[in-house]
């Protein structure tokens, strides 16, 4: 390659969301982790660690960064992750983040943009072999790992993954260049958990309501879920209101209350059809979006 100045921050390229992974010999497939993109540029022994904004958060990643004992230059793209319950999980690692521990800390190297000169015209493939490569030569262990692929059958490993409870796919063009962009060469493919909450007050809006709160029966015990403010349009909006009119209570019927100033409290008489990514360290639902409601049938 040509030694060229190095650059610093490369602005990442990120992938378009699909409802189902691509076929055929030129795609290959990755793990979709749950963390922060982190690019690591290391230049002849300084280490910096941007995030997907150009950030330096190379203290915060300090230990990741140590484990790169490599001479030259080199920017390799990929994420820090936390690995709780056997999948990456986005609340452990920013809980992590705050408290300033990097014991849990793993890096997922999936790219190689520069190394002693400009790697991103070459083909997708052949920089991920040019990364193994880094990573083997130079004795790059844990807590950095070399993020494995796939090829073949994009949709059976995205039902591998779904029944895993990961976040979901990424498939990538082996033959595509690398560009500071979001591209068709990159495709990222998302799985979705569903389940059925009681529905324990609403905020109001002038027509109808403007968010949801949900709540999980624990036994005996009615808890908080969080609250969910997309998926219906107006007309639903109108149809949730009138509906949850007639249940209106005159204070909440979790266990244990919540301060919410703006909520009207509900008798649980209804439930909320609710698709979400994951369940926070604090117990609430990420991500969620409202997919129908129920009317619970009294016991006869």
């Amino acid at each position: 390659m040509v030694n060229l100045e190095m650059p610093g921050f490369i602005k990442p390229q990120l992938a378009t969301l699909r409802a189902k992974a691509p076929v055929g010999p030129q795609w290959i497939h990755e793990i979709k982790f749950d963390g922060y993109r982190v690019q690591l540029n290391l230049n002849r022994g300084k280490k910096r660690a941007f995030t997907r904004n150009g950030h330096d958060w190379v203290r915060r990643f300090s230990t990741i960064a140590g484990a790169f004992d490599i001479s030259g230059q080199a920017i390799v793209d990929g994420e820090v992750v936390v690995i709780h319950e056997g999948r990456t999980n986005f609340s452990e690692l920013q809980v992590d983040l705050a408290a300033g521990r990097q014991d849990r800390l793993v890096y997922y190297a999936f790219d190689l943009l520069w190394r002693d000169g400009d790697l991103r015209r070459l083909p997708q493939i052949e920089r991920k072999q040019a990364l193994r490569d880094l990573l083997d030569e130079n004795g790059v262990e844990l807590p950095v790992i070399y993020s494995e692929h796939l090829f073949g059958d994009g949709q059976e490993m995205f039902e591998h993954a779904t029944k895993l409870n990961w976040e979901g796919i990424i498939s990538k063009r082996a033959d595509a260049p690398y560009r500071s962009e979001r591209t068709e060469a990159w495709l990222k493919i998302k799985t979705i958990q569903k389940g059925k909450f009681p529905v324990i007050g609403f905020v109001k809006d002038p027509t109808g309501v403007a968010a949801l709160y949900l709540g999980k029966r624990e036994g005996k015990e009615l808890v908080y879920m969080g609250k969910v403010g997309t998926g219906w349009d107006r007309t639903t909006s109108r149809k949730i209101r009138n509906a949850l009119d007639t249940v209106v209570s005159p204070k909440t019927k979790l266990t244990r209350p919540i301060k919410k100033p703006k909520a009207t409290w509900v008798e649980p008489s209804f439930v909320a059809d609710i698709e979400y990514r994951d369940i926070t360290s604090e117990g609430l639902l990420r991500a969620s979006s409202f997919k129908g409601l129920t009317k619970i049938r009294a016991p006869r």
